[in-house]
């Protein structure tokens, strides 16, 4: 599956938002968006077109698979599923985005990004109640328990991550060990509980059309 590779500071820019891909650095003043808070290309700085409704309902679709890192077919699916669970579809949604593996492991502070958890859960990390699972889309359920494989823990990257993990903050959600490098899904996030800047319903009217 195709991955974007280039300049992530530029994405941040595009959606006018931070979307912390580059972890730490994104809280310091080497943040790209902070530096040049306007739309990247030539005629950035002079020109801000106005969306239409159609262009707001695209924009936050890209917004919100840019900060999961999720492809259009993968994130597609997510809404056909969504779509089908009882509830309102944007909160489904955005529930099953919460609850894939690779965003669990950033949230509990393993990992100081999406794309760094998604290769830190490929390349077999973590277990999730004692079983080894790899797969970044594994959707977690509530009472699991997500720890660092034994022969993980003495990864200095690791340490690294969860000594930052402060600064972010563990969603109420979620409850860390950082001693024992371990973490359990204490319930399944209420839409209350994502404090992103997310208007998930312009998503469900774009794929409604």
């Amino acid at each position: 599956m195709a991955r974007y590779t280039g300049p992530v500071c530029r994405l941040c820019r595009r959606e006018d938002m931070k979307l912390f891909l580059k972890g730490d650095r994104c809280y310091t003043d080497k943040c790209g968006f902070e530096r040049r808070a306007y739309p990247p290309g030539q005629h950035g700085q002079n020109r801000r077109r106005k969306n239409s409704d159609y262009g707001e309902q695209l924009r936050e679709k890209q917004k919100v698979k840019r900060m999961y890192g999720i492809a259009e077919r993968q994130f597609r699916g997510y809404y056909y599923r969504a779509n089908r669970m009882k509830g309102v579809t944007g909160e489904n949604l955005l529930q099953l985005l919460e609850r894939r593996l690779d965003n669990i492991v950033y949230r509990l502070g393993f990992a100081s990004n999406h794309a760094e958890a998604r290769q830190l859960v490929r390349h077999g990390h973590f277990s999730i109640n004692g079983a080894r699972v790899n797969i970044p889309s594994y959707l977690v359920r509530a009472n699991d328990a997500i720890s660092v494989r034994e022969s993980s823990k003495k990864m200095p990257r690791l340490a690294e991550n969860l000594g930052a993990v402060d600064r972010r903050g563990v969603p109420q959600w979620l409850e860390l060990d950082k001693d024992n490098f371990r973490g359990r899904i204490k319930a399944m996030p209420a839409r209350e509980d994502l404090k992103m800047e997310i208007r998930e319903q312009l998503i469900v009217e774009l794929y409604s059309k």
